[in-house]
């Protein structure tokens, strides 16, 4: 069939009333009308869905649209059917059908009214939609998020395998399409292999958008706090923060609405009728911010979201890039900002463990990537392009300078003999570990892969011992953005050396490696800090004047510091600025009792320490906590004073009783008392309790894992928490 240029363009402008198209439309057009296999990787946002919508529409016979998402399939439908006048231009083939609607669908195809028939690969399974099919004219073939089909894509389906067979079965010379928003070289050729159509004319637009600003700050105990203040700044503009839980979606909502900010949750818990209200709500802009999981987005084409805030780190970076993407997709500013604290990575790394082994194994790589992603000081533009295959400059590229490494970069040094000696590794060792390992040939750690290779015995094994582990992996991230090392595609993750990398062991040049973030590990209070130089670190000389005054106050009263305040609230003191009581009472641990009790010397020191150092106050910020939670302090102390029994409390609340004690514990250190000596009476004696009291009188810490140290193991953990909670109510409060 052959169909003039100028007709493509009089199409363009009659179908979808655009006279030009955008990137490469054009050329992917022409070759799907001239019926050629056509393998097309294009960025959310770029127009991919015309590149079939428009051949559709012009060629002979129907093109089956392979999809996995009902909500999406219903989207296009819905569009397609608002350019033409045929209500049976677009349809839809799957299980939400009844018998009647099938046969509708069935006449508009074989009646020629059907251009665009969207299926989920399920339905192609059928039989009788097969025998259908075949007969009826195809025009071509296309599958949408075809990442789906590799086991190494971030939304691996496993019936999107079979698509192969079963478009034998329809045809044998359908000509097929190949789409994905995301794909890195490894799954690009899982596509290719698993659709057969290694010899397709392949078109790949840059993965690159300038527009955004990538930012990574270390996930603290105040993130809740960190999130609010960045939408305030932003008043009025549309985002989205996309959280891992559901139960998290729904406090991070609450606490935005409770603080001034229009937010609304979105998760697939919600019903249907529930998140559709949300979805418009925020496509209407009758809210600002939609707190929400992964649920939300395929498919919402809002052109002017500002920010994407990860709460939790994304899986892959895959994920990272198509949440992302649904910022500032106009051309405006996109904002995105994501909280990274290793302890999330474990956290999902323990969701794995009950998967098939080869599954878990894709997933820790995906997840080392991401990692890789948060701690690199590279810049985060270059790191994204360089994982999708794409190479790019700062200096000339665009964008080059819109991340947070590049604006605030870290301090370089000069590594060339490492980067010689890390080279000269991986080919020393045959090119067959992935970085891990590597890592821990060169420190001089073996495992039992190393010593099956008996690598162990050789003599450049830990021949980079005077570097830490860190340092390494650091070096490897960098060297793999420079291109002398590079992840084989085959056995993915294995580091193979490039032609570039064999050439600079010949003739070494200078290479300056900057410094990784450092993440620190969560400190004893549950607080994450993030080393220096990180970002998130709260006033350390207020802190150390805190400190000084809880001491001096402590000792005028006769009782242990952390009676005063324990140190999770002087670092959120630190961190806000609290000058009046009310604002104190908001401050993490301490509430209006504790407020009224100690503030007015930490207030008044917070206060002058303000005004002497000119300091700018985040916004008078005070991050209001929501009523869900009072509700559960409020039932707990009404029971407590009727002396219900603890277990039948926490019980009735669905708390396991370590949960319950945690409760029981916000409430005596914000400042209100609980009487639990008809409990405790029962579980301690006298002698007992008062060996316990005067520990706490004498200590410097309230830890209770010193206390069982200390008792060497007289008490356990739960007598030791609840003696501790008489022990605040009675003395601090």
């Amino acid at each position: 069939m052959s169909i003039k240029e100028i007709d493509i363009h009089s199409a363009l402008k009659q179908y979808f009333g655009f006279s030009q198209f955008k990137g490469l439309q054009e050329s992917v057009i022409k070759s799907v009308v001239a019926g050629e296999d056509v393998f097309v990787i294009m960025p959310t946002g770029g127009g991919k869905s015309l590149c079939y919508q428009l051949p559709a529409l012009i060629k002979d016979g129907t093109a089956i649209i392979v999809s996995p998402l009902i909500a999406l399939m219903k989207n296009q439908v819905d569009a397609i059917r608002g350019v033409s006048n045929e209500e049976g231009v677009a349809h839809v083939l799957n299980s939400s059908l009844n018998k009647t609607e099938v046969k509708r669908v069935k006449e508009d195809i074989t009646n020629g009214v059907t251009k665009l028939l969207y299926v989920a690969p399920e339905s192609l399974t059928k039989e009788e939609h097969v025998e259908f099919l075949r007969s009826v004219t195809i025009s071509f073939m296309a599958v949408d998020e075809a990442h789906c089909i590799s086991e190494w894509g971030h939304d691996f389906r496993p019936e999107y395998r079979n698509l192969r067979h079963i478009i034998k079965r329809i045809g044998d010379n359908i000509p097929i399409i190949g789409l994905t928003a995301t794909a890195t070289p490894k799954v690009q050729e899982d596509i290719l292999k698993s659709l057969d159509i290694q010899k397709a004319t392949t078109f790949k637009a840059s993965f690159n958008r300038p527009n955004l600003y990538y930012e990574i700050r270390p996930k603290t105990k105040n993130v809740d706090a960190d999130i609010i203040r960045f939408v305030k700044k932003n008043e009025g503009k549309s985002g989205i923060v996309y959280c891992l839980s559901r139960k998290r979606v729904e406090e991070l909502a609450q606490v935005l609405q409770v603080n001034g900010v229009k937010a609304v949750p979105y998760h697939a818990g919600l019903d249907p009728k529930t998140r559709v209200k949300h979805q418009d709500m925020f496509l209407m802009e009758d809210c600002d911010v939609v707190v929400a999981t992964i649920a939300f987005g395929m498919g919402i084409d809002k052109p002017d979201v500002r920010f994407v805030i990860h709460h939790d780190i994304p899986k892959s970076i895959e994920s990272y890039y198509q949440e992302t993407g649904r910022a500032g997709r106009d051309g405006g500013e996109g904002h995105c900002l994501a909280y990274y604290a290793y302890k999330d990575i474990e956290k999902l790394e323990k969701f794995m463990s009950g998967k098939p082994v080869a599954e878990q194994e894709i997933g820790h790589a995906l997840l080392q990537e991401v990692v890789a992603f948060a701690e690199t000081s590279v810049s985060r533009r270059k790191f994204i392009l360089h994982y999708f295959g794409e190479e790019f400059d700062n200096a000339t590229g665009e964008g080059g300078d819109m991340d947070d490494n590049v604006r605030h970069p870290k301090k370089q040094h000069e590594a060339q003999d490492e980067v010689v000696t890390l080279l000269e590794t991986v080919g020393k060792t045959n090119e067959k570990y992935k970085s891990k390992d590597l890592v821990q040939v060169l420190i001089g750690k073996t495992n039992a892969l190393i010593s099956s290779h008996k690598t162990d015995g050789q003599p450049f094994f830990g021949i980079g011992k005077s570097k830490d582990k860190r340092y390494w992996m650091a070096l490897i991230r960098q060297v793999l953005v420079a291109g002398y090392l590079k992840k084989d595609i085959e056995t993915y993750g294995v580091l193979r050396l490039s032609d570039e990398g064999r050439a600079y062991i010949k003739s070494p040049e200078s290479f300056m490696m900057t410094e990784d973030h450092v993440f620190d590990e969560e400190s004893d209070d549950g607080i994450v800090t993030a080393a220096k130089g990180g970002g998130g670190v709260a006033d350390e000389t207020l802190m150390k004047m805190l400190k000084d005054l809880r001491k001096r106050n402590a000792k005028n009263l006769g009782v242990p510091p952390f009676v005063i305040f324990q140190d999770p609230s002087l670092e959120d003191m630190a961190l806000k600025y609290p000058i009046t009581l009310e604002e104190m009472s908001n401050v993490h641990g301490v509430g209006e009792g504790k407020a009224k009790k100690y503030g007015k010397d930490f207030v008044a020191l917070i206060a002058q320490y303000v005004e002497d150092n000119d300091i700018v106050r985040p916004d008078d910020f005070v991050v209001k906590s929501t009523g869900s939670n009072s509700a559960i302090k409020l039932y707990i102390i009404q029971n407590v004073d009727r002396k219900l029994p603890l277990t039948d409390i926490a019980s009735s609340k669905g708390m396991s009783m370590p949960e319950f004690i945690k409760e029981m514990e916000a409430i005596v250190y914000s400042g209100t008392k609980l009487n639990i000596n008809y409990w405790l009476d029962d579980l301690l004696d006298e002698d007992q309790q008062e060996e316990i009291h005067e520990y706490f009188m004498e200590s410097e810490t309230d830890k209770i894992d010193l206390a069982i140290e200390e008792f060497d193991g007289d008490y356990d953990d739960e007598e030791l928490r609840l003696y501790r909670i008489k022990f605040i109510s009675e003395v601090a409060n």
